[in-house]
């Protein structure tokens, strides 16, 4: 939607890469999740809310080579695009809302770190997972990353809807079996704490 669209590219154009509370260095967390869903280089990966995150960076240094990364922003992922330099144009760079967006393909991995839990209007997340199961194959996964029930309550100035595994299985249907959860700690760049759940999903074949 435009309103979101507005706010996404006006965090991203005044402020830097490690001046958002979701800056990690090394999403050690989203890396290990994936490699345990899809140790084959050759697996399509997408970011989605990916923005100015380091997980492309370091998906490219693991080996993979099909990664895609979506966002609202085409400031935060021009941003991406400067940071990685010639690696860049190896990568699908998506300007899109996952809530409206019409996916092209599918991917192995679905992978969404901090983007879903800003989706507080049921209708929206209705949206999302609409094209979420669009968008991932058979057998493919699905990491979502938001914050824990005992996290804050607002990010960037905007509500957030807190969720736990239970809340996602709930939201992403019976399609999808929960493999794994983790909790994490996430210390911002101001050394505040942020507690986040970490959940992985595997889409089960129709049978």
């Amino acid at each position: 939607m435009p309103d979101r669209t507005t706010h996404w590219d006006n965090v991203y154009a005044t402020k830097g890469e490690t001046e958002v509370s979701w800056f990690q260095d090394s999403p050690a967390i989203s890396l290990e999740m994936i490699r345990a869903a899809h140790p084959d280089h050759h697996a399509a990966i997408i970011d989605i809310g990916g923005g100015a995150s380091r997980l492309v960076d370091a998906l490219l240094q693991d080996g993979y080579r099909d990664i895609a990364v979506l966002d609202l922003s085409a400031n935060a992922l021009d941003a991406a695009r400067k940071r990685i330099g010639a690696a860049a144009s190896t990568i699908d760079w998506i300007v899109a809302d996952a809530t409206t967006w019409q996916p092209a393909k599918t991917w192995d991995i679905w992978h969404d770190r901090a983007a879903f839990h800003f989706l507080t209007d049921p209708h929206d997340r209705a949206a999302y997972v609409e094209r979420l199961r669009s968008a991932v194959a058979p057998d493919g996964h699905v990491i979502i990353a938001t914050f824990a029930p005992d996290g804050p309550e607002k990010c960037s100035g905007l509500p957030v809807q807190r969720h736990d595994s239970a809340s996602l299985s709930g939201e992403l249907g019976p399609e999808f079996e929960l493999i794994e959860t983790r909790s994490e700690v996430h210390h911002t760049p101001w050394h505040s704490t942020q507690a986040f759940q970490f959940s992985r999903f595997r889409r089960r074949r129709r049978l």
